[in-house]
This record gives structure tokens, sequence and C-alpha cells, in this order.
């Protein structure tokens, strides 16, 4: 019988990575990545769809949210995508996997594409939401569209920004929910439970730093020099992916995450989630089940 899902910490060079875990510990892994501003709880809907299939899903906090703590006080909070990357392949070799599949949403999804380029025999397939591949690069062509969408990147450059974010923090959160996700009508409920994650003591220095550093106002952690020169020629992602993009999501216009094909060389599909926002796996989870359910059924090895 599948084990019930519980919270477990396990340590890499960095961070002591919370976790919940469900699922057979012999079964073919999922990682399920959440994004910003958002938790585990992201995944709820998935949990029970997955453990019938037969796969063991665990669900890592990222840096800077809910129990995951730093080691070192001295670590640079720092926020920059690849570290996200770096994090998510440490946590995957820290709890000994040797092949897994990642579905991740927002930074979650960037991390994904991170771990992807980097390690691609280790990762079955994967499935990203609401970001496209070939968007992380300050010198990217925006839309006047896209450029009203990313205001909050350089509201945070700014005192007032920072003083905003850390004065409310969850204020904050709902706003980006709400502007985000212009038909979706969560619960207090729903906001509340995963804006506990935000209470995190490093998680609005993370914050900070990672728009910041994502267009050149910030300096980066030399920790990860390397991989951001490897990634700012946007590495061809040699793993199966799935994208799914709502269209009325108010964070990255669908229109950023057309045309990506050619970045990708081991089959890649793009799905738009009709009526949804920037959070599909919350505002239409059924649909998005279905179709990530497949695609990890056509593309995760079974043995």
């Amino acid at each position: 019988m599948p084990q019930s899902n519980h919270l477990s910490y396990i340590d890499t060079d960095k961070l002591r990575i919370a976790y919940e875990e469900s699922g057979p510990a012999d079964a073919p892994t999922v990682l399920l990545v959440h994004g910003w501003p958002d938790d585990v709880r992201t995944w709820d809907h998935f949990l029970q769809p997955l453990r019938n299939a037969g796969y063991r899903v665990i669900r890592p906090y990222l840096r800077g949210y809910g129990p995951t703590r730093f080691l070192d006080d001295d670590t640079p909070r720092s926020g920059q995508l690849s570290a996200l990357g770096t994090d998510l392949l440490a946590f995957a070799d820290a709890l000994g996997l040797q092949r897994y599949s990642i579905i991740g949403h927002d930074w979650g999804a960037r991390a994904a594409y991170i771990a992807a380029s980097q390690a691609p025999e280790k990762i079955a397939c994967c499935v990203t939401i609401s970001v496209g591949w070939g968007t992380n690069t300050p010198d990217q062509k925006l839309s006047l569209q896209q450029s009203r969408n990313y205001w909050y990147h350089w509201f945070f450059a700014t005192p007032r920004g920072e003083d905003e974010l850390r004065s409310d923090r969850r204020g904050f959160a709902r706003f980006m929910w709400q502007t985000w996700s212009p038909s979706w009508r969560f619960s207090d409920s729903e906001f509340n439970n995963t804006a506990a994650s935000f209470d995190n003591p490093d998680w609005v220095d993370i914050c900070l730093h990672s728009y910041r550093h994502r267009w050149g106002f910030a300096a980066a952690d030399p920790t990860y020099d390397a991989l951001d020169r490897q990634l700012s020629e946007t590495p061809r992602i040699m793993v199966p992916t799935l994208l799914l993009h709502g269209t009325e999501d108010g964070a990255n216009h669908p229109v950023t995450s057309e045309n990506k094909e050619s970045l990708f060389g081991a089959g890649y599909k793009r799905v738009l989630v009709e009526g949804a926002g920037h959070f599909p796996q919350r505002e239409q989870p059924d649909f998005v089940i279905e179709v990530a359910m497949d695609w990890l059924g056509r593309h995760h090895a079974r043995s």
C-alpha cells in the first residue's frame, strides 16, 4: 500500500530541504516543484492520481519556503535561477534518485528546464507549467504587454518595492494570485494554507534577489558563474518536455512560450489551458492532471 504523505528532511551541501513524500519507495519517482509565490500545496490535487498510477511522489519546498533552511548563515540568499536548478539536482542526488520525472510550475518550471539541460540522463521527462524555455536572459525581447506583466520585477529593484514586500508579504502574494489569474476565485483557506510558507525568514531576501539578479540589478552568487555562462546560451534540452500554459496568464503571456520547438531535441509539446491563468494546476486540475499523466505514461520508463 502507498505510504501516507508526510514531511521529511534531507541535507544537500547548502540546504536542509523539507519535502513531502508519498507512494512506495521503489516506484517510479515524480518530483513536483512549486513556483513563486506558492508552495507544495499547489500539487494537492495531483497526489491521489499519481499514487493510483503507481508513482512515488516527492514535493520539495524551494529555498526560502516553508521549513527549508540554509545550513550556513553565511551562504548568500541567492534567488538566481541557476541556484534553483542546482538545488533541484542536489536534492535528487541526496535522495539517491537515479532516474525521475519532474513537473514544475513557475520557478519550478525554470528549475526543471535547467536541471534537464544539465542532467538529461537522469530525467525521464518534464512537464512544465506557465513558463517557456529561453525566457531567462536579461536581454530577451519583451512586448509592451509582457513588460507591463513584469512590473513587479522592476518594482522589487526599488527601495519602495522592497519595503512593500517586507511589510506585507502575504498581501503582495495575494495580489499576484488575483491579477495573474483573473477568472480564478480561490478561497481564503487555499491561499492561507500556502502563504504560511512565506513566513520563512529567507523568503523576502530570496525573492528580491531573484528578480533583481534576473535583470542585472543585483550581483550573482559566484558559486553559479559557470552554470550561468552555460545557461546564457539557452542549451537545447534533450528530455521529452510538455509545456502547459493558461490562456489568461497575467504573469507570462502565452505568446512568451510560442515557437520553442527548436530548443528541444527529444520530444516537445505545448498545450494551452483555455480559461486558466497563471496557476492551471490549481484552477483546472482535472485537465492538467489528465494531460500530464498521459505524458508521464508515454515517457517515464517503467521498470
